[in-house]
């Protein structure tokens, strides 16, 4: 019986309860909580319902949850139910329908963890998109982690994702990229403007490498060239990082081609006649103080050229063109301005504005030794993606960028994340993985054909705890969704790490039988409930996109 199972069974079981005492079961919520108690000789599982709707009902809160106490001792797979303080409700789940879990995640496999919730639901997701003008910084390699999780997780939900990497080759930064460039191939100093580091000398010399006379063209058709390999080159570094990383899209889309269809001109137009801008000193406004945004936000200036602006309005209509219910932007923490102004523009076009969700990402600093981590040998002034996965790995990179909240900023200390022990919290969760897979080794060893589990014997308090943990996953794996937090999937793998560790290492709980000792039902039911926890385990390490290894 999973909480779900027992919420469900706690609802039906007050509305019978609240009829037989003359009260409307209506009161009764959609939903019912249910939790477990910080200590655990309170129960397994405790609810405040009674004190939720007791008031509602017209009845005494503590009587409410004396008779919902009594009716719940004589259902199935209930051992005791029993009333605390004004009116909490303490359940004892009965041995065989708590090990009734371990059941249903080996019979559901890779699947169990996974929902409905949003099936039906185009989701446009929209992560990185860093300027092509250097390597991936550590903002965009937390999106990457970030990003990518969040698709699975979306995904394990039911919705029908697509990852987009928008591709800004459109504005003035990629002129300065290009200036660089050019400044190295023909041995200036770097613009004061532009860009510096190892990496702008390598792709200068691969240009004139493959173009010799490349330095000596006239400035413009010089500037161009640089301009377009350059770009070129970056991107395709930058997504040869990314897939290293673990990290693949299904869509690149290019900034310049909302300009080169004329996207930007249709949609500016079309707000123009809808008379959603208007016009001030020269310029075209979006008046997106209607919308909650904190100003009105300048689309075409004075001069006649787009501002930024333009180019996400034109962008948002081409996703929902393409039909996407849901477009998530996931930006870095100087963009709070952008959740008024692309929800602004939703509204603009008549969509629902909630059509569009904007994540912000705080910043993340590498620590050494106690000291901050400022500068990459390649990149000049940054840190880059190369760099943290060069001296943790891909793993333990993903995994310390989306344990934490994004609303948080974060420091990597990158001391703890090359330890290989427990107080690394990617090596404590791969390796209670580990131990579930070398205890299915040395079961090969044994005859358990023939011999039945039976989960009424599981009665340990360890074995209790690591069973309701197993339960708790799929709402864990739905709460991220709902709440776009992937963190939540990684700390309940440590806290089920945790739990499978103390299951283990008490040598009272034999899995295996002892030396010739004959392969008993209970020694079946460890045996399921290990493979049960090497499932989950590799399920939520999936969902993260991190490894989950058999030896360590």
């Amino acid at each position: 019986m999973t909480p779900a199972d027992l919420a469900d069974l706690l609802r039906a079981t007050a509305a019978k309860v609240l009829v037989e005492r003359g009260s409307d079961p209506t009161v009764l919520p959609d939903e019912v909580k249910v939790e477990r108690p910080r200590n655990p000789e309170h129960g397994d599982y405790a609810t405040n319902l009674a004190m939720q709707v007791a008031k509602k009902a017209g009845l005494n809160p503590r009587e409410l949850a004396t008779a919902l106490a009594e009716a719940l001792a004589t259902a199935d797979g209930i051992d005791t139910a029993e009333v605390a303080g004004p009116g909490f409700l303490n359940i004892r789940l009965a041995a065989a329908a708590q090990g009734a879990i371990v059941a249903r995640i080996r019979e559901a496999g890779a699947a169990y963890g996974n929902g409905g919730a949003l099936a039906g639901t185009k989701i446009n997701l929209e992560f990185v998109s860093a300027n092509p003008t250097g390597p991936i910084h550590l903002g965009g390699t937390r999106w990457a982690s970030v990003g990518d999780a969040l698709g699975r997780i979306l995904a394990a939900q039911g919705a029908d994702v697509t990852r987009e990497y928008y591709f800004n080759d459109n504005g003035a930064q990629i002129d300065r990229f290009a200036n660089s460039l050019v400044a190295a191939a023909t041995g200036q100093p770097t613009p004061e403007d532009g860009y510096a580091g190892a990496y702008i000398e390598e792709i200068a010399g691969t240009i004139v490498a493959a173009h010799p006379r490349a330095p000596e063209l006239p400035a413009g058709e010089r500037h161009e060239l640089f301009r377009r390999e350059g770009v070129e080159l970056m991107f395709a570094h930058i997504k040869a990082t990314l897939h290293e990383f673990g990290t693949d899209f299904d869509v690149y889309f290019n900034e310049s081609s909302l300009f080169a269809s004329g996207a930007v001109e249709q949609a500016v137009a079309q707000l123009k006649t809808s008379g959603k801008l208007y016009e001030k000193d020269g310029a075209w406004w979006l008046a997106s103080t209607e919308y909650g945004d904190d100003k009105d936000r300048v689309v075409i200036k004075s001069d006649g050229t787009s501002a930024y602006i333009a180019g996400d309005i034109a962008y948002f209509q081409n996703k929902r063109s393409r039909g996407f219910d849901l477009c998530i932007y996931m930006l870095g923490a100087d963009h709070h301005g952008y959740i008024g102004r692309l929800k602004a523009a939703a509204a603009a076009f008549g969509d629902d504005p909630d059509t569009v969700e904007v994540l912000i990402g705080q910043m993340v600093n590498l620590v050494r030794d106690g000291r901050a981590v400022k500068m990459s040998k390649r990149a000049g002034t940054v840190v880059t993606l190369d760099d943290l996965v060069e001296i943790i790995g891909v793993d333990a990179a993903r995994y310390a960028l989306v344990r934490s909240s994004v609303n948080s900023g974060i420091d990597i200390d990158l001391d703890l994340w090359t330890k290989q022990s427990n107080e690394n919290p990617v090596y404590y969760v791969q390796y209670a993985h580990a131990r579930t897979c070398a205890v299915a080794r040395n079961a090969t060893e044994f005859e358990f054909a023939g011999v039945a589990a039976d989960y009424s014997l599981l009665t340990a308090d360890e074995e209790g705890e690591l069973i309701r943990t197993l339960g708790e996953y799929p709402a864990i794996v739905a709460g991220a969704a709902a709440l776009r937090e992937p963190h939540r999937v990684a700390r309940y793998l440590e806290e089920l790490a945790g739990a499978y560790h103390r299951f283990q290492t008490n040598k009272t709980l034999r899995i295996l039988p002892k030396d010739d000792d004959p392969v008993t039902p209970v020694n079946a039911a460890r045996l399921e409930l290990v493979g049960a926890a090497r499932q989950v385990l590799a399920n939520g390490l999936g969902l993260l996109g991190v490894g989950a290894p058999e030896r360590m």
